[in-house]
Formats: structure tokens, sequence, C-alpha cells
């Protein structure tokens, strides 16, 4: 807003007042007055109002202010001081309020869960911050649940539930199968905004029984998996043929194929549903239907229209999406369903509520003693927000009282404000949905007139343009501006002038008289000041002669003209742009001072050429137009390379320049382009031609720069587009005179190869650097920071010199300066060299050992002075070794270990040094030249550590109720044993954990016998030794107790035969041990490295076929059984037949064979129809008889002994321990250990459930894992780095 002059007194006082009452005054934003002026608290960042935090980092509770002086900082947690010196885990950053709460250390995130809020306080005020909800993520596991099969009818609806566990803030919802691909979805099948899985219709190839839900935490970056979910549909064809076989001729029955339905809604239930969502939030509607055809969703709004622009469909229209909702969207909205069949609706009542918002937040106040000004606060909101004032965080209803202030509703009016006035206020905005906070403060300030506008600043502004004088103040109460021209002159008036309110005088129209001093007046009641600004109006810039429209043929020259007139101290620079953009990249375009050139127009060179004239203050441009036409019609024109120049001549000889000029050849219809000039030195060189310069094609003259003393001969050659012409015949000759050389060698160094000489060397001049005969170099040198005279030798043209009887490594000033027979070169600059490097002569002194810990040590010495280390110093050598190991006492092989310390370091650090032992080490400095002597030798212990695990743990001689444990001491005791730790516990057949026991045995012995243990007992040993510093690393192994004195203590597999074939073999075994027993063959070739091959035998057969082998192949074989401790019998080798074109024997062809595969097909078939028949009957499936005598550990009470569920587990589970496996002390699987990756649930559909339910992994060959304490849920939990890609 702009201010004239003219404006009457009395109405520049009322509305200098009104501005006062409005905005009072500004503070501009410069640095240096922001520092010194006194300033309220304001807090410029926070924490978010809603803080969720990772429980597994450090919390951090940002909160920052500035004011003047600078404000100090205190918190409230849960509306009660929070005094963080009380608490070690808590911190406040320096010169902040943030506050860093250090969980990393041993906190738990659960204890620090509150309301948070800062304050930041000084002698001006004080600011709060929002009230922060501190919260931990929470990623919960998914609660125990028992899913049985989907059995659906072809065509009826589904919905498999999610209920994902409820986290915060709440997890992804996703649905996968085993192979962890997304499931498809369509309009038929799609998931809905709670994460269920709905169909609308199923099909047969719905079957399946890997539908996995899937719930992602991202704010920890977890992921839990729901148990898979069998689904099975039936098709009414294939029922009505199951049924029918089963039904005498007598029974009728007869289902109904697929029938379509007309829509109903899944979701939502019901006719109507309301909802709720807040301003400025997205809505999101759902409406799913299930029918046969698949209905088709519409959304309408009832008396209204969907808005445009912010309204989205999505999840194939099922899902309604309305961005950025205001009051105004609330309405009625309906979804429609349809098929052929008919159609559904529902009816949503949407309500937009409204957490407050601003209308007119509260600004800063800065007045002066006296003056009056107003806060103003104003929100909305739905329900309408309530306001309430707080002055320096304490209700204002409860504050000191200021007479000065006058709280109105949302409006604090102050009159005849003090100094004392000054403070913050807050106003709170509040209703059911949030709440707004602003603090805004009330800077009561006395500060005399100060000018921010820099002295005697420079403005330049180009004739009949507006001028712009800066005149930046501040003062309170607030300045009076007034302008002058001139030292003396009079007040600025008139219409000619503007007065902006920043202080900027404007003068519209300048011109040339305008130019000169202006100085500008800040007074108020406190004190004047003036500054003064120059101004300078320049002449305009101008084209007086213009490109013109120009019409040229095709392949012409062409030229555009611009000249320009502009002001004598301004610098301009000409642009051309071709169709308003830069000219093309074509050595064509030829820019000259006036004017452009394009040589050999083509077609592509139509356009309209541009002139810009540019200057630090204007701008000014003009355009032409090209238009290029064809050329009279010609015969076929033949291009080739231009014929060489010819009739070259020399000109103008002088001792170092020379004219040639020449006759172009024939260009051969492509213009040329440039000449090429080259030069052959027939003194130095003879035959061999160098490139001299380049000059363009319009040019047939050259002036050539000459070196003295050589015997130029020149040739041109020509270039157009096709190529470079042939070189034109050679000049006559012309021997420029001799001269002394221009230059000096270059590369001077200075470098001794022995301890008393110093070896001088340089890069020698060529000969066309000679510049005459007679080359030869003057070496000079002399010691430096002594009085010397220098010492010179001329040499020949050679590029080294040896100065012998040399002190050792003592610094030379060095310069190489060239000569000839005319004289010498320019002085040379000089070089630092140095003599030749010796051994140092000083060993380092001092030497100290420090041990941080038993496997690090630090060592200092005393620098060796560099008078001493004759030569450069590289840095130090540390020589240490191991004397013996203060356990053994025995003595070893030394092994000296190096480091090398770079510079003048004095200390360094010793790593991996064994504990508990002797070592000694020496320092040695290091120059050029090699090490010097050693230090005496220092010696140093390093203290006890924990020792390596124990070498081997045995288990022999078991007994019912005993086993005998003997260990091998450990191989690194890394001090003195002060005993063993034996734990251990029983493991049950589903590898849970039995009670732990712990045993002490003195360092000395190294058996035990463990006796009065269960009998046919499984246990776990963990055993680790112990010196005084603690536990080393432990060694695992299991073992069983024998089931009773008679039998043998496993089971065993015994007189394995095999009948081999050519591509196949019968593999059949004795077995003696309990009933139940489920087989395995494993095989592979014999000799061969790889893997054995795994395969699984059905039942308790005592045989199996091993198919798909290859001909005259030796294998190995053996059988294992399952669940008993992981035995096997020993191996045995078998040979299949050669491929034959006529098999002698054929097995498939034998009687005994043919019998007892007709046997096993009758037995299966008989199996077959007794369970279909018991099915249909109401009976229970073979698997539900065995759940029901042995009950399902998927639904196991809580274990006793911690309250949690039984865990899955399959027959693998049952297996032993892996020799060596370790469970850590927490009883969590790490990530890197842990073998609940989502692969483990099956491979293929066999790790999946039954029809009734029942787990059947343990026939999907899965691999071992460990069990693991504490509440688990009943799916595989996921870690992060196992699912990361497949979301």
């Amino acid at each position: 807003m702009l201010k004239k002059k003219n404006i009457s007194a009395s109405k520049a006082s009322l509305v200098l007042f009104l501005c006062q009452i409005i905005s009072a005054l500004d503070v501009p934003l410069d640095s240096k007055l922001l520092e010194e002026l006194l300033q309220p608290p304001t807090i410029t960042q926070q924490s978010p109002k809603d803080y969720i935090v990772d429980p597994r980092e450090n919390i951090v509770i940002q909160c920052e202010a500035k004011g003047k002086p600078p404000p100090s900082f205190s918190w409230t947690r849960n509306g009660t001081h929070f005094d963080i010196d009380k608490d070690a885990l808590v911190t406040m950053k320096p010169n902040s309020g943030t506050l860093v709460i250090n969980i990393m250390n041993g906190g738990k995130a659960e204890a620090y869960e509150g309301v948070y809020q800062c304050t930041a306080r000084n002698e001006r005020g004080a600011a709060i911050s929002n009230n922060i909800v501190i919260r931990p993520s929470r990623s919960p596991l998914w609660t125990k649940e028992k899913l049985e099969p989907n059995h659906v009818r072809e065509g009826d609806s589904l919905v498999l539930h999610c209920r994902p566990p409820v986290g915060l803030p709440p997890p992804i919802i996703f649905w996968m199968d085993n192979a962890f691909q997304k499931l498809p979805q369509s309009e038929r099948v799609s998931q809905g905004l709670n994460g269920d899985l709905y169909f609308s219709n199923v099909q047969p190839e719905d079957s399946r029984e890997d539908y996995i839900c899937y719930a992602r935490f991202n704010h920890t970056q977890t992921i839990q998996q729901k148990q898979p979910i069998s689904v099975k549909v039936f098709s009414m064809d294939s029922l009505n043929d199951t049924i029918a076989a089963n039904l005498s001729d007598t029974d009728i029955y007869g289902a109904k194929s697929v029938t379509e339905r007309q829509p109903v809604l899944l979701t939502p239930t019901g006719s109507t549903s309301t909802k709720v969502e807040l301003r400025g939030n997205v809505l999101l509607l759902e409406c799913i239907a299930a029918g046969l055809p698949t209905p088709v969703i519409r959304w309408i709004k009832e008396g209204g229209e969907l808005p445009a622009n912010r309204t989205f469909f999505e999840n194939f229209k099922k899902t309604l999406k309305i961005i950025d909702v205001s009051e105004a969207d609330s309405g009625n909205y309906k979804c429609i369903a349809r098929n052929t069949l008919g159609s559904v609706h529902h009816v949503i009542s949407v309500t937009v509520k409204a957490a407050p918002y601003w209308i007119t937040a509260p600004r800063n106040l800065v007045l002066s003693p006296g003056e009056d000004g107003t806060l103003i606060c104003r929100a909305n909101g739905n329900p309408k927000p309530n306001i309430s004032w707080l002055a320096n965080g304490v209700p204002i209803a409860i504050a000191p009282e200021d007479p000065s202030r006058k709280v109105d509703g949302d409006t604090i009016i102050f009159s005849h404000v003090q100094e004392r006035s000054s403070a913050v206020y807050q106003c709170n905005a509040s209703n059911e949905y949030g709440y707004l906070l602003a603090n805004a403060f009330v800077n009561v300030l006395a500060e005399p007139p100060r000018i921010l506008t820099p002295a005697d600043k420079l403005y330049q502004v180009i004739a009949d343009s507006p001028a712009l004088l800066d005149c930046a103040y501040f003062g309170s109460p607030k300045p009076e501006i007034e302008w002058f021209k001139g030292v003396k002159g009079s007040i600025l008036r008139g219409s000619e002038y503007i007065f902006h309110y920043n202080g900027t005088l404007e003068i519209p129209v300048a011109q040339k008289d305008s130019s000169g001093t202006y100085t500008c007046v800040a007074r108020n009641e406190l004190g004047k000041i003036q500054n003064e600004v120059q101004l300078e109006v320049k002449d305009p810039t101008m084209i007086i002669k213009q490109p013109e429209y120009k019409v040229i043929q095709r392949y012409g020259q062409v030229s555009f003209e611009c000249i320009i007139k502009h002001d004598s101290t301004l610098l301009p620079t000409v642009i051309w742009l071709k169709d308003n953009d830069v000219l093309p990249d074509d050595e064509r375009f030829l820019v000259g001072k006036d004017n452009l050139t394009i040589m050999n127009v083509t077609d592509k060179d139509d356009g309209t050429y541009t002139c810009v004239v540019n200057t630090t203050l204007d701008s000014v441009s003009a355009s032409a137009v090209l238009t290029v036409v064809a050329a009279p019609p010609t015969p076929a024109i033949i291009y080739a390379r231009p014929n060489p120049p010819f009739d070259l001549e020399l000109t103008g000889q002088l001792e170092r320049s020379i004219e040639l000029s020449w006759i172009p050849g024939d260009e051969n219809n492509s213009p040329i382009t440039n000449f090429v000039i080259e030069y052959e030195d027939g003194l130095h060189e003879p035959g061999v031609w160098h490139h001299q310069t380049e000059v363009p094609g319009t040019q047939t003259t050259v002036h050539l720069k000459l070196s003295p003393y050589v015997n130029y001969s020149f040739r041109v050659i020509a270039v157009n587009e096709i190529g470079r012409s042939q070189p034109s015949e050679p000049s006559e000759q012309y021997l420029t005179k001799s001269a002394s050389p221009d230059e000096n060698p270059s590369n001077v160094q200075g470098i001794g190869s022995e301890p008393d000489n110093l070896v001088i060397t340089w890069e020698s001049l060529t000969d066309f650097q000679s510049n005459g005969p007679g080359l030869q170099y003057k070496v000079s040198w002399r010691q430096k920071d002594v009085d010397d005279e220098w010492t010179s030798v001329i040499v020949a043209n050679v590029s080294k010199y040896i100065v012998s009887g040399t002190p050792t490594f003592v610094p030379y000033e060095i310069k190489v300066q060239a000569l000839n027979d005319l004289g010498y070169a320019p002085e040379p600059s000089e070089v630092i060299g140095h003599s030749g490097e010796d051994l140092p002569m000083v060993a380092p002194g001092n030497v100290q050992v420090h041990v941080i810990n038993s496997t690090l040590a630090k060592v200092h010495w005393d620098p060796v002075p560099l008078k001493s280390v004759r030569g450069h110093l590289q840095g130090y050598k540390v020589y240490y070794w191991k004397v013996q190991s203060l356990s053994r006492r025995s003595r070893r092989h030394v092994e000296k270990n190096i480091l090398t310390f770079r510079g003048n370091k004095t200390f360094g650090m010793l790593p991996g040094l064994e504990p508990y032992s002797s070592y000694k080490l020496n320092v040695r400095v290091v120059n050029g030249k090699g090490e010097g002597p050693a230090s005496p030798d220092k010696v140093f212990k390093t203290p006890e550590g924990v020792p390596s695990s124990p070498s081997f743990l045995k288990i022999t001689n078991p007994t019912l109720d005993s086993l005998t444990l003997e260990w091998g001491s450990p191989i690194h005791p890394n001090g003195v044993l002060t005993s063993y730790i034996l734990k251990f516990q029983p493991i049950n057949n589903t590898h849970e954990l039995g009670p732990l026991v712990e045993i002490r045995i003195p360092a000395n012995e190294s058996s035990l016998i463990l006796k009065n243990l269960n009998y046919s007992t499984r246990y776990k040993f963990y055993f680790n030794a112990q010196t005084s510093v603690g536990s080393g690393s432990q060694i695992t192994e299991e073992a069983v107790t024998i089931m009773d004195e008679v039998q043998p203590l496993y089971p065993r597999i015994r007189n394995i035969t095999t009948a081999a074939a050519e591509t196949y073999a019968n593999i059949s075994w004795e077995y003696e041990g309990p009933d139940h027993t489920n087989f395995y063959v494993e095989y592979g070739v014999a000799g061969s490295k790889e893997d054995w091959k795994k395969e699984i035998v059905n039942g308790s057969r005592s045989f199996f076929v091993l198919k798909g082998l290859t001909p005259g192949t030796a294998y190995k074989v053996r059988v294992g059984a399952e669940g008993l401790s992981g035995f096997r019998s020993s191996e045995d080798v078998f040979e299949t037949g050669p491929a034959m074109a006529s098999r002698q024997v054929d097995i498939a062809t034998q009687g005994w064979f043919i019998g007892l595969m007709c046997a096993v097909a009758l037995l299966i078939l008989i199996l077959l129809i007794v369970c279909f028949i018991r099915r249909n009957k109401g009976g229970k499936y073979p698997v539900k008889e065995k759940e029901d005598a042995h009950a399902d550990p998927e639904i196991q009470p809580m274990k006793e002994d911690d309250g949690t569920f039984g865990e899955y587990s399959d027959a693998e589970d049952h297996k032993p321990l892996k020799k060596g496996s370790r469970t850590p002390s927490d009883r969590t699987v790490k990530k890197e250990d842990s073998d609940d990756s989502l692969v483990d649930y099956g491979e293929g559909v066999n790790g999946q459930f039954n029809e009734d339910g029942s787990f059947i992994g343990q026939y999907s060959g899965k691999k071992e894992k460990e069990p693991a304490e504490g509440n688990e849920s009943s799916e595989a939990p996921s870690p992060v780095n196992a699912m990361n890609s497949f979301v």
C-alpha cells in the first residue's frame, strides 16, 4: 500500500493511529537488530501433539525457542513438574529445551508414556508448547484361535475374517498365499476396509488352503501373519455325482445346480447407517455385496452431486473416497448394488464435524510505552470451540493483574502499555475433537530511531523509469520519516514523489537531473538519525540499426545488422536468438560486433532471428524474419573435398613473425569452412609436420608467430563438410635468427640419493625451445637458512647433476637456468630440495603402556627431535610380541607384530591382544631411509578375560537315571579357571523345555556323573567355564536316559536290501522299535559331496521304490525314522543297471512285484470307500479319531509355569536340538538366528490344514525350530527382513 505526501495532516494522523492499533510496530528481519532488541520467548519447533515413538529407540521430545535474553526451559509431565535431574535416563540438549530419554540404556518406553508440555521463559515472559502425548508404538501378536476349514457351495458368498491385532498405529492389512504372492482381487473378490476378504460368490478356482492375512506395523517395521485359512468350494455337478454313487436306486436326491441370486449387502448391514468424519480428513464409505452374477456398485448423494475433483472410487467402486471433506459434504450417501436379478441399496448418513481451526490467530505485538493494541484470537469448529486465554502459561483469570489489559472474549485490548506489560499470551481454542494453542507476545520497547539501510548506498536506474530509494528503519515509538535532496536541500514534497510506509522514497519517472544525493531522516521522541544514499540516472540502451527481413536462396549467405547506442558507463552484451532459442551450435553462424552472418544457408535456417542487448539495468531487442527459398534448377551437383591451396607466399619477414598468403583451390560445390596451417622444422625435425593454427574459410592470409633458430616451411590444407584437401606444396624455407632461451627447464627437484649428496634433476628443453645452438644449463645451489653464496656449475644438455659432500638432510635452495651461445634465459625461480637422508640416530624415549582391557592397550612415547630424525619423518613403528601366557607358563615361538603410526603421532592403540598374557614392545622412528634404533623393551601384562568354550563335551554311559559327562578345558582359558557351570533341563516330545538346573563344578574336574534323572528322557546340557572376570561362551549337547536295562538305547533299522533296475530301485528294511513310526529314505550318488535327497514313506511301510535314477550309476542309501531322535540306518550301496535296448530283468514284469502292487491298490481302494461312507453318515475321519485320542497341540491349555499357550510344532520338532545350538538368555530369537520365517510354513500345499483343521506341516520337510518361551501367537511371527520384499 502506498502513501503520498499530499494527504492532510489530520488524515495522516488517523491512518497512523489505526495502523498502530491493527499491526503495531513491525520489526524488520535485520539480524543485527534482532540480536540487540529484548524479545519474549517464541516457540520455534516442537514435537507433534500425538507423538508415537519407537520403543526400541531413544525418545526425543523437541522444544526449541528463541528470545532475548535466551530463554530457559522446563517441562511438565501429566500436569506436574518433571524434574529431569532426578532421572538419569533423561537429558536436555544444551541451549535447547529438547528432551532425550535414553531408552537404549535399559529404559522402558512404557514408563515414559504421558502428556508433556514445554515452557520457555525469560525476563519478558513465558511461552508454552502444545500438550505432547507420548505413546510407544505397539505391534502385538495375533490372538490364538483355531480355524476350521471353510466348505462352501459354488456360487455362495463368503467372508474370510482377518481380525488383526490392535496396534499403535493400526496395521496395514493385505492377503497373500504361501508363495508370498498377493491374492488377486476383482469385482467378485476384494478386501474390505476392516481387512476381511469378501467373496461376492465363490467359484471352484477359489479352492485353496493358503489364504493368509498379514498385518504390517510400519512404525516398528514388523509383520505379523495369521494362520492359513482353507477354503473348499464344492461344485453342484460333482456333488450330485458323488451322492448318487452312494445311494440306492430307490433313493431320490438331486442338489440344485448353481442358481443365480439377487444382490445382498455383506457390509454394511441393514438399510441405513451413520458416519462422522472430521473436516479436512478423507471420507471413506464402503459397500460390498454378495450375489450371482457379481453385483456392480454405484454411488450417489441424495439431494446433491458428489464433489468434483475430490471424489475417487477405489476397490472396484466398492469404496467411495472424498478427500479434504468440509461441512458441505454432510448428507446422505447411497450405494446401490445391482445385477441382472435386482438391486439392493444402503444409505449412509454422513456428518462432518470439525476440530478447531483458525480464522484469525493472534499475532505478536511490538508496542511503545503509552501505545494501545489488541490481540485477536478467532477460531471456528463444529461444535463451536471454546476460547480461553493464558498469560505466561497461567490462566489469565489467576495471572498477575495488568491495568493496561482487558479481556473481551476472543480479544485482549491493551491501553497505555508500559514496559512491565511485556508478556507472552496463549490462546486455547478447544472442542471435543481437538484444540489449538497459539503463543503471541506483547513486547513493549522504548528505542531511539535506527536506519538499517547501508550508508551511501548507490542506486542506478534508467531514465524515464521508477527509482526506489530505501530507508529501512526501526524505533519505538515509530519514527517519522522525511526525505531531503542534497546536503542543504529542502524537504521533498509534491506529486512527483511517493512516500511508502516502510520509509522508501519512490520517484515514479526518474530523469537525468534526478541524479544526486538524497538524505533520509528518522526521528521520534527518543532521538533522531539520518542516512545518505546516491542516485545515478543512466541513458537508455537503444538499437539504432535493427535487423531487416531477408529472403535468401538455399546455400547462399545472409547477414543481419544490429547497431546499438548505450550509456557510456554501462557495458552491453549482445545475444542472437533463433525462434526465441539459442543459435544452433554450427560454425556456419558467425557473430560479429554489430552483425550475424549465416554461411551456406539451408532450409532449417528459416525462422525469426532476434538481437537482444542487455546491460545491468535494461534490455532491448529487435527481430527479423529469414525466408529460405530454393535455388534455380541446376544439374546434379557432385560434392567432394576441396582441391589443395596453391601459390603460397611469405611476406613481411621479421625475427618473430611472418605473413603467409595463398590462393584457395576449387571448393567442389561445398564451401570451404576453414584452412589448417602446418609447419616443418627442417633444422631439428626434417620431414615432421606440426599444427600451427587454423583460420576461417573466408580468410587467405594469416599472421604467424615464429620461434628463434627454426628453419620453417609451411603448407596449407583446406577443409569443407566433405573432408580435408591434400596438403599444398610447401612454401619456401625461412630460417629465423638465433636468440637466447625464452624459458627455463621445468619440474626442477633436489632429492639426495645418499646421506652425503644432493641429486638435482629437471626436464630439459626441446630443440624447438632452445632458440639457438649450444644449449646448456647453469645449475646453482646453496644451503637454506645459512649465509652462503650460490655455488654454480654449467653442464651440457643433460637433465641431472649430483652435488657431493653435503651434510645429511639439510634444505637447499636450487635453481636451473638455460643458456645457449647467444645468452641466458630469464632468471629462474628457486625451489627447495634436501640432501640425502640417513637412518635416525635416536630411539623414542619415555615409552609408557596403559592397558585398557584384556585385549587392548595404549602406548605413549616422546617424539624424537627432528634433528635426530635425519630425514623426512614418516612416522613411528611399534614392535610388540607375546612373551608367554600367564595361565600356562609355556613359552612359544615369538611372532612379532608391527603397527605403523603415520606422521608425528606420539601414541597408538594395540588391538587384538590375548588376555592374561605377558607382552614386550619397543618403538622406532621411521624416515625415508629406514628405521632408527629401538627403544628399550617395555614389558606389560594383560588382565584376565572370559575363557573360550570348553574344548569338548561328551555324554556317555547312559543308564535309567544317570548320565556321565566328560569335558576338556578351554583351549584359551584367558586367565585362571575358577569353576565350570553346568545347566541342564529336560525336553519333551514337542521340544518344550522343562525346569533349568544349574551346578557349579570345581575347575580341576574333567568329568561328572549326573544321578537321579528321569528314565527315557531327553536332556539338554549347557556347559561353560569361568574365570574371575566372568563366564565364557557355552557349549551345548543333548542326551537321553535309556527306557530300561534290557531294551537297546535306540530303535534299530537293519537288513537293508535293494533290488535295482535301470531307472528305479526297490528298498526294503527291518525295523525294531516303537509302533506308529514314519520312515524316510535318503539317497545320493556314491562318492559325491552333494546333500542327501530325502523321500517320505507314507504310513509305516517297510519298503519304498526310488524312481528317476540314472542308469549305470552307483548310489548310496540309508533309512531313517521321523520323530525318534533322528536315528538312521547304516549306509548301503547299490548300482542301477546299464541303459540297454532290451533288459534282461524288468522288475515291473516280476510276479512278486505285480502281486504286491495289486494288494496295495486294493487296500487303498477299500480305505477310500470306507472313509467316504463314514463321512457322509456323520462319522469321523481317521485323522479326527487320532486327534480325539491325542489332544491337538493347537488347543492345549495354558502352560502352568508361564501362562502361555502351547505353540504349533511339526514332526520335525521332535528331533533333538542341533549340537551347539543356543537360545539367548532372554528367550528371544534374533533376526539372523530365527527360523520363524514365512517359508517355514509349508512347501506348496503340504504345509497347510487338513479338512478338519488339523495341521499337517509334518509332511512338508520343514527345518527344525528351536523352542522359544514367552507369549507367542498361533501364527508364525515374520521378521522384518523376511517380509520387506513381499509388500
